[in-house]
């Protein structure tokens, strides 16, 4: 059988094209057997996994919890708002504790960059990074590949995506940016300058700070969310400015000279980054992200287990 290159899945940086390609096999399969009546396999009976969110999630909470329930593995979820963490208990600690309790696999999400880095080198369970900081978050990245294959009806060689938004905050840019060129794809970033990090072209990644010229480039338009909460400074003037500018709603799609795809990793701020029209218009996918999302998580618990020495 076949199997990952990685014992973690820590980044998209530490993967191969193999390990891409074998994961996205993998989830086509686990996404037939999320569309049956029964959705449930035994696959992972003796495996226990703990959800470590020390950063507020649902969705991606929610996505993984299910995927870990789909593969019937038993469920841990550990949220550090309600934990010993406010008391001072350190990282090593907390899960310390929770693997004394004899867990296989971690499922975390930490604001530190590198966090799940630090764990791998410090405990023997799989770790699987559910978004470090502004740093990566690998299977948001994976979901997204899996989900743009599927809506061009093709592998991503020599397609174009342009990434729209806030990309100096955000992790699934970075690991988006990662995975696409992995698969031969040409990325451009779209945003205003402040929200630009300064290293972007070290990356091969060129920038376009014009919306329109950016759509009329791309199969494949990745719009992010204003990360308000991430700002300790102003990035722009004001949120009617940032639409006005870097918004998109029906009239500029009606206006392209062809029909792209549009992607939100979610939550939305619907009538900033996108218009309720093309969220829910049918070139958006952001609904199929959501189940791919289950599927590609599936896909990477299950692979990752299978490494584990009973």
């Amino acid at each position: 059988m076949k199997q990952l290159s990685v014992e973690h899945l820590l980044g998209i940086k530490y993967l191969n094209k193999n390990d891409l390609e074998l994961i996205f096999e993998t989830a086509a399969h686990f996404k037939e057997v999320i569309n049956r009546p029964i959705k449930k396999v035994p696959s992972l009976r003796d495996i226990t996994i703990a959800n470590l969110f020390f950063e507020n999630s649902t969705r991606t909470k929610l996505s993984f919890e299910l995927a870990e329930k789909r593969l019937s593995a038993d469920v841990i979820n550990f949220s550090a708002g309600q934990s010993s963490v406010k008391k001072g208990e350190t990282l090593i600690d907390t899960v310390n504790n929770i693997l004394s309790m004899k867990v296989d696999i971690v499922v975390m999400r930490h604001s530190n960059v590198g966090a799940g880095i630090f764990l791998s080198n410090h405990v023997d369970a799989k770790i699987i990074n559910a978004g470090d900081g502004t740093h990566e978050h690998p299977t948001q990245a994976l979901l997204d590949s899996f989900s743009m294959r599927e809506a061009l009806n093709s592998d991503l060689k020599g397609k174009k995506i342009v990434i729209v938004g806030d990309v100096l905050h955000s992790r699934v840019a970075l690991s988006n940016i990662f995975a696409l060129q992995l698969q031969g794809a040409k990325v451009k970033v779209c945003g205003p300058s402040t929200l630009i990090p300064k290293y972007i072209s070290t990356l091969g990644v060129e920038v376009e700070t014009n919306l329109k010229k950016a759509l009329e480039w791309c199969d494949v338009a990745n719009v992010l969310r204003v990360q308000h909460e991430r700002m300790d400074i102003k990035y722009f003037p004001s949120t009617r400015e940032y639409t006005q500018l870097f918004g998109i709603n029906k009239e500029i799609l009606d206006n392209l000279s062809k029909k792209i795809v549009i992607m939100h990793p979610g939550p939305i701020n619907r009538g900033v980054e996108l218009t309720s029209d093309v969220a829910d218009s049918d070139q958006s996918i952001i609904l199929n992200q959501v189940e791919n999302g289950v599927a590609v998580r599936m896909a990477v618990i299950y692979l990752l287990a299978q490494q584990i020495k009973r």
